[in-house]
């Protein structure tokens, strides 16, 4: 939609995007929940069934756990996400801080063996996004300040044995989404000088629904493979931006005139294929491993860009991301009756190349080096603590003002975050 005005000579770009942790599978995806397989850096996650924790990979994987099982977990995420300025930099203002600290999660899960063949449960967990907040005088406030993109599954799960080899699950899933973001606001234009930035603040919820569907197959005595698949959630945001502080007059007038009442922001959280292995190499050892796609690239036409030099406003804005690519190996070790250990590696592509990349959402290929131990306490509770080097080394951003042609320009270096997580399983 488009708007025309009189103020021609009058520049100022805003922006209302998807911002995000920096700690996910290729885009925004957590692997990690606080579950078991936290410490295998998703290896097998498709063909492992060990706990009710399955169903949020493969739903067919609850068809393996007999009685009923409750499993909670928690989990803490730290980051080291600090931007550094170079030369090439056109901002004024500090360099933003940590912009991600930490942040808590939880999940939960519970399966029920209804009888041979068949078997429900349900999971409330959180997979999908997480925040980054800067410095409000951070070089790259008119770009972002602060932001998150939360969402909450809840997946009610039927898994049903169609041979003693073959199973199928399915899985509803409602996701509840919640958006914010802030950005600065250069009211220092046309001449004005020593005028204190203004703000804008944009904020909604919604609620979309998709499925989780598997299979898990028995192929021979030792090797189990597992195929899901997870649909795409569209998500609409819609709310009027709250301004602040427009101390500007002709920028006041500029944004009067365009109707900002009930801005959307349209999001595709991508569908998923992820295909995983687990091979029993031994009594001790037990190999598993996962290959898995996902459609970032319809997720990329999102955000709201208001243009007061024609006074424009674009309702979307085309990032140029690209769907991901994921592999992961890993291990389970039975030191003992008692004791398991985990371990895994893992590689996702990056959703966005780097000549694109930007400070609201600083995205980039992710290592992951994960290990964990399962301790069983006594017959029908076991614990677990996982932890995982989520790393994502430099990140360079050399991004624009459009119609200014001023640049943010500098580097994330060693960009990396550390997930520490744990729970407890409990059979009946």
């Amino acid at each position: 939609m488009t708007h025309s005005s009189h103020l021609p000579r009058l520049t100022c770009l805003l922006a209302l995007g998807l911002v995000s942790e920096v700690a996910r599978a290729g885009g925004i995806f957590i692997y990690e929940a606080g579950q078991e397989g936290m410490g295998l850096a998703n290896a097998g996650a498709a063909a492992l069934a060990t706990d009710p924790s399955v169903l949020m990979n493969n739903p067919a994987g609850l068809s393996q756990l007999p009685g009923t099982q409750i499993n909670a977990n928690g989990q803490v995420l730290l980051g080291h996400i600090r931007f550094s300025r170079d030369s090439g930099n056109q901002f004024d203002g500090n360099e933003g801080g940590n912009a991600l600290q930490y942040l808590p999660g939880a999940s939960f899960f519970i399966s029920h063996q209804l009888d041979e063949r068949s078997s429900i449960g349900f999971g409330s967990y959180g997979n999908f996004g997480l925040a980054l907040d800067y410095d409000d005088d951070w070089a790259g406030r008119y770009f972002t300040q602060e932001a998150a993109i939360i969402g909450v599954s809840l997946q009610p799960t039927y898994a049903y044995k169609i041979t003693d080899d073959l199973s199928v699950g399915i899985g509803p899933r409602l996701m509840y989404a919640y958006y914010r973001t802030e950005v600065g606001i250069n009211n220092n234009l046309l001449g004005l000088a020593d005028r204190p930035d203004g703000q804008l603040e944009y904020k909604d919820t919604d609620v979309g629904t998709g499925v989780n569907l598997g299979l898990l197959y028995r192929l021979n005595e030792r090797t189990v493979l597992g195929l899901a698949y997870t649909s795409k959630v569209d998500l609409e945001f819609k709310d009027r931006p709250k301004l602040d502080d427009i101390s500007n007059p002709l920028l006041n007038v500029a944004l009067n005139r365009i109707n900002v009442n009930d801005l959307e922001v349209d999001m595709e959280v991508p569908q998923t294929v992820l295909l995983s292995a687990a091979y029993d190499l031994d009594s001790q050892w037990k190999l598993l491993s996962s290959l898995g796609w996902q459609q970032w690239s319809q997720f990329g036409k999102i955000g709201v860009e208001v243009d007061a030099d024609n006074v424009d406003a674009s309702r979307s804005v085309d990032r140029q991301y690209k769907d991901t690519w994921h592999v992961s190996v890993g291990a389970q070790y039975q030191l003992s009756r008692q004791v398991r250990w985990n371990m895994g590696v893992a590689y996702d592509s990056s959703m966005v190349d780097d000549s694109d990349r930007t400070v609201d959402l600083p995205t980039a290929e992710t290592w992951r080096f994960a290990t964990g131990v399962n301790y069983t306490v006594e017959e029908g509770l076991d614990l677990h603590l996982a932890y995982t080097l989520i790393w994502l080394g430099d990140m360079e951003v050399d991004q624009t003002k459009r119609r200014s042609g001023t640049t943010l320009s500098g580097t994330y270096e060693n960009a990396a975050i550390h997930a520490i997580g744990g729970g407890a399983v409990w059979r009946f």
